[in-house]
């Protein structure tokens, strides 16, 4: 028997709201229909949300997390209408999130965005998700395959151009695609629905492709790495690829409890030989089997810093983005420094931070003395580095507990504790929905309530041992329902135990010793 969602996308496609949007403008967002308020306007990227009521989230389409500074300038126009509303994040996804949207504004809204090449069509519910891949394509000297074209192209056959594709607007549910071309698995492969790998075909590695991967997602119920598919493919047929994927996903995929509708579910009821064979069919030819191995060979990078670009006398420069939060005048300030400085070209990664490229080696000196690098530092300590947060219950429905300024909160109390020899990287995620990724971090939460003292309390449980880069996998939670105000003295130990730090009370104490010692 189908579930609501299924018999609301039966009765209404949610691209049809599209030629409703001027009337939505006009009525107000109290007179919408409860469905296409509450649903469909997802369809577009709009996000009615009963914490701000009149004021929506817009998520956008960013493939590849490839932003311009004239796209920033018109993000930051979208923000500063919405005064003291205004936010945007840049999310998990390479992507970003607007906040304080009033539904009189998005007409225009989105007429801006067609005149710079943006768009937010089919960013949410059962569609595909914005499509990622290196931050650094077409700019790392070590990269194996420069993955910026293969994104638009992937977006633009699933979006039709950013216009909406209703064949692609009818999953069973979410759809995850990464496509890496580097060799430190900077998209986070093994959590994505599908993935591409860089692999040689041949042992001499003349001949480049992917290896696939299938079925990875985070859910409340569920968490499982991608497999792998024992497919290799050539990059002219990964756009093909995809489509056959998501075509025997949509045709073949479990829609009976939303809980269970991920491809993955579609893979262990059939098992891999079907789905492949069944995917083979879609495309119409036989597809070649893996490689033997992958070329994923590299602790992650996190690209923060300045780095040498392949370009001679260039340089990229990555700034931190505490939790990914960015306000109107920093936006502005970005599309700025990347036109003074660069060529106008920006970054997204997946640790939500920001990318500017093609900084001169003359130049590069005045940009890092800019005042906006003072609150996005190039070289931020090693646990702000690593932090990473969702929404949190600020905006989002779903989650459990506040997230972005409790872990800013946190994250500075432990750099004024202890000393830390590495960047430890933190993951945020305000409830088991796991959107800020907590399996795949050293230490990650997820939301949830906890008792102290006799008392329901906002609290967390805790996760550890997720690897990201060469041989990733996800961690498992090691302790339940800690309270957030315990995480102070919880975490600390955790980082002594487990990270080398060393409480700065202790190595000022110890340094006294040594100066009395040598005196």
């Amino acid at each position: 028997m189908a579930n609501k969602i299924e018999d609301l996308k039966a009765s209404k496609d949610g691209l049809a709201l599209k030629a409703e949007i001027d009337r939505f403008a006009q009525i107000g967002w109290e007179a919408i229909e409860d469905d296409d308020l509450q649903h469909r306007l997802k369809w577009l990227g709009i996000f009615f949300r009963k914490s701000t009521p009149g004021r929506f989230m817009v998520r956008m389409r960013i493939p590849n997390g490839l932003l311009s500074s004239d796209q920033m300038r018109v993000l930051a126009s979208v923000v500063e209408k919405c005064g003291e509303h205004g936010v945007a994040d840049i999310t998990t996804r390479q992507n970003i999130q607007m906040r304080g949207i009033c539904i009189e504004d998005v007409p225009e809204m989105f007429a801006k965005f067609r005149a710079v090449g943006l768009t937010s069509v089919q960013s949410a519910m059962d569609n595909i998700r914005n499509i990622t891949g290196s931050p650094v394509a077409g700019i790392d000297a070590d990269e194996l395959y420069d993955t910026r074209e293969l994104a638009i192209q992937v977006q633009n056959l699933l979006t039709n151009n950013g216009e909406g594709n209703s064949a692609f607007t009818n999953l069973p549910r979410k759809f995850n695609i990464a496509i890496a071309g580097c060799r430190d698995n900077s998209t986070h492969a093994e959590i994505n629905d599908l993935a591409f790998v860089p692999a040689f075909k041949d042992e001499a590695k003349e001949i480049f492709g992917f290896n696939v991967i299938v079925g990875g997602f985070f859910s409340a119920k569920r968490v499982e790495a991608a497999i792998p598919l024992n497919v290799w493919v050539a990059p002219e047929d990964v756009v093909a690829l995809c489509e056959a994927v998501l075509i025997v996903f949509r045709d073949n995929g479990l829609r009976e409890s939303r809980q269970k509708s991920r491809l993955m579910y579609l893979i262990d009821e059939w098992g891999m030989e079907k789905f492949r064979a069944e995917v083979e069919k879609q495309m119409g030819k036989t597809l070649e089997t893996a490689a033997l191995k992958d070329e994923i060979e590299w602790e992650k990078r996190d690209h923060i810093g300045v780095h040498k670009q392949k370009q001679s006398g260039l340089s990229y420069v990555g700034l931190q983005i505490p939790v990914g939060r960015m306000y109107a005048p920093d936006m502005y300030e970005f599309a700025r420094l990347a036109d003074t400085y660069g060529n106008g070209d920006m970054r997204l990664t997946v640790e939500q931070n920001l990318l500017i490229t093609h900084v001169s080696d003359e130049k590069l000196p005045a940009l890092l003395q800019e005042p906006l690098l003072q609150k996005f530092p190039v070289s931020p300590d090693n646990l702000m580095r690593g932090l990473v947060s969702c929404t949190g219950n600020q905006f989002c429905p779903v989650a459990i507990v506040e997230t972005k300024n409790r872990s800013l909160a946190l994250t500075k109390q432990l750099a004024d504790d202890y000393y830390l020899p590495k960047v430890v990287r933190i993951h945020w995620s305000g409830c088991p929905n796991s959107c800020a990724q907590p399996q795949v971090a050293d230490i990650g939460f997820t939301g949830c309530k906890a008792r102290k003292n006799g008392k329901v309390v906002d609290g967390v449980d805790i996760y550890m041992g997720g690897t990201v880069g060469k041989d990733a996998h996800l961690g498992k939670c090691v302790m339940e329902k800690v309270p957030c105000e315990d995480l102070r003295e919880v975490i600390g130990k955790l980082l002594v135990d487990h990270f080398g730090a060393t409480p700065k009370e202790q190595a000022l104490s110890e340094s006294s010793a040594e100066l009395v010692a040598v005196g």
